[in-house]
């Protein structure tokens, strides 16, 4: 076996569920059993063709029409540029609400993914015009200067939050780089939620932010929900299942886990987290 397919092989037992959607329906239900709801993304972005594009919408209707008839415990998290959204904004809009109006009618909640910073606006504004209904909610990044401002919009449009320290690097002027920097505004905005949110999800690997949410809930008393990352905290994920919280895990699936793979090793700068989720973090 190549060192390629030795790494590949690795990962996919660890972050990633596999190729196919019955892989990630699989890996839902042994979550699931664990009182462990999954968020579950294909792998892709930054689509310039449109047979990609074509074939990521038909995934997530796959996808979609499975969480349905298998009555999995699981909501979908897609990102526009799979969609078009590095083509024509029109085509992006149009293949999520596609995809939107089929989760409706399916009643499994939608996620957007955010990512670079370039397609941050136009993202929150498809986002926000059809954001209503509780059915769909965005990723908002601590790593971004601009998340307080877009926090407050998505309040006032009745949307829904899940909030990430986010794995993409970004000019000085539009992000912060320092984890440090980083870490200090996700407090800053997870503290705003708190005041002014109801239901949203605290998304991190960091105990101490896990911590400070569940010390915060106490006084606030909020529909706050936990997410992690599939293979990186899965026993703690677990934990605070069992100790009542609504706890997801992110459950990508697909071809393309490269890209992926190099963002959570970035993201998990701190090496004995990343031995932790290789070696450890394995009893789901």
């Amino acid at each position: 076996m190549g060192l390629n397919n030795a790494v590949q092989k690795l990962l996919v037992g660890r972050w990633i569920a596999g190729e196919g959607v019955e892989e990630a329906i699989r890996r839902t239900r042994r979550f699931n059993a664990r009182g462990i709801e999954t968020i579950i993304n294909y792998l892709g972005e930054e689509f310039r063709d449109k047979r990609e594009v074509d074939d990521a919408v038909a995934t997530y209707l796959k996808l979609i029409r499975a969480i349905k008839e298998s009555g999995v415990m699981a909501d979908v998290s897609l990102k526009l540029t799979q969609l078009g959204l590095r083509i024509d904004k029109g085509m992006a809009e149009r293949n999520y609400t596609r995809i939107l109006s089929f989760a409706k009618k399916s009643d499994v909640f939608v996620w957007i993914d955010e990512e670079t910073y370039g397609d941050v606006g136009p993202t929150m504004a498809i986002y926000k015009r059809y954001c209503g209904g509780g059915f769909a909610g965005i990723t908002i990044q601590s790593s971004l200067r601009r998340s307080l401002n877009d926090i407050r919009g998505i309040l006032k449009a009745k949307g829904v939050v899940r909030l990430v320290k986010g794995a993409y690097h970004e000019p000085e002027q539009s992000g912060f780089n320092d984890r440090a920097e980083i870490t200090r505004n996700y407090y800053v905005l997870m503290d705003y939620l708190f005041r002014h949110g109801n239901k949203f999800t605290i998304a991190t690997h960091d105990l101490n932010i896990v911590r400070k949410a569940l010390s915060l809930n106490r006084r606030y008393n909020r529909a706050v929900e936990y997410a992690m990352l599939n293979g990186i905290r899965n026993s703690y994920a677990m934990r605070l299942a069992s100790e009542g919280h609504t706890t997801y895990i992110y459950v990508p699936f697909g071809r393309r886990w490269i890209d992926y793979s190099y963002r959570r090793m970035r993201e998990a700068s701190n090496i004995k987290l990343l031995l932790h989720s290789l070696l450890e973090d394995q009893r789901i």
